[in-house]
């Protein structure tokens, strides 16, 4: 069994927006995240740990100018805080091992899809291509992705 883990080596490769925003509770500008727009059948892991987050049919377009999911592909690799930083209260979103920053889950997603709407940073992920899942040792999920049109 993998085990997903914070390493030295992870963050030094890290760029400068990747680490504020997991390592500091950052969040990119909407609209400029490089997944913002990705529709390629896939999963999105931790660009830190490598633990799997969520998978490309489950991602969805909210509208709100980061990549949104409807459910984690694994929910024991995601963990929810509350969070009342700004002046709000909000659902933090972090990944369970990395303890990366990802984003915030709110309740207004697709009521028909469960209702949740997981609002993720891609300065957070790391995306994998459904061809090169079972490669890198995410063929267990390959279930969970929709096949290529």
């Amino acid at each position: 069994m993998t085990q997903y883990r914070k390493t030295d080596e992870a963050l030094a490769a890290l760029s400068p927006e990747q680490f504020r925003v997991t390592q500091q509770s950052g969040t990119e500008r909407p609209g400029t995240g490089k997944y913002l727009n990705n529709k390629e059948p896939g999963i999105y892991v931790d660009i830190v740990s490598g633990e799997p987050l969520f998978a490309s049919a489950d991602k969805y377009e909210s509208g709100c100018g980061w990549p949104s999911f409807t459910k984690p592909i694994e929910p024991a690799n995601v963990a929810e805080l509350r969070d009342e930083t700004h002046g709000m209260v909000r659902t933090e979103v972090r990944s369970a091992n990395g303890d990366s920053h990802l984003g915030h889950v709110f309740d207004d997603g697709p009521r028909d899809r469960g209702g949740l709407r997981y609002c993720i940073n891609s300065a957070s992920l790391r995306f994998v291509p459904r061809a090169q899942m079972e490669a890198e040792g995410y063929g267990a999920y390959l279930d969970q992705v929709e096949q290529p049109a």
